[in-house]
């Protein structure tokens, strides 16, 4: 965005960035092996709302190559809007590799659909003795814990995590970034 831009008001949104979205793949071998942490085998992409016709073109691309994909890996699907009109898509897959992919394969859709600068996030559910999220913020390019205890997060079990996983993942360190993902369909 050059100077112009910004003081005529032209902005423009910032493009997904996935190049390090498949990091948890072998994080999740670390996440059980040293912190009894397995991934569960749901996941799931967040998607701002968009423009309906658009919606449906990508949704049905999606679809298709979701169909497509379950033939091979046996991922079962469903796109879901949340209550504030959030787009999911949610993925089940006991092998952890095949949701990673699919996750891959579903960013990649809407980014050549044009749609990369509404992808939000992708959730990772890992389960020990309690839940964890690892969400992957596609705006910073980078993974963040949420560690949902009730109506609360438990932020010391947070910075455990990302210290503890801080080699293995690109973890976000501005705090402040670390967005809680309150009522995901996941």
């Amino acid at each position: 965005m050059g100077f112009l831009d910004s003081i005529l008001g032209k902005t423009k949104l910032p493009e997904a960035k996935t190049d390090r979205l498949f990091a948890i793949a072998t994080a999740a071998v670390t996440l059980e092996a040293n912190l009894g942490l397995k991934a569960d085998g749901a996941a799931a992409v967040c998607i701002k709302p968009m423009e309906s016709s658009k919606y449906e073109a990508a949704r049905a691309e999606i679809e298709d190559l979701l169909k497509l994909g379950i033939k091979e890996t046996g991922t079962q699907y469903s796109i879901q809007k949340d209550e504030y009109n959030y787009i999911w898509v949610v993925l089940k897959d006991p092998d952890f590799d095949d949701l990673v992919t699919s996750i891959q394969m579903v960013c990649q859709i809407l980014m050549e659909q044009g749609f990369g600068t509404q992808l939000l996030a992708a959730v990772y559910r890992f389960r020990g003795e309690d839940v964890v999220y690892w969400i992957y913020n596609f705006k910073l390019g980078s993974y963040y814990p949420f560690a949902p205890r009730g109506s609360q997060r438990d932020t010391s079990q947070e910075f455990r995590l990302r210290s503890l996983m801080e080699k293995e993942l690109p973890v976000e360190k501005d705090e402040a970034k670390w967005y809680p993902m309150w009522g995901m369909p996941l």
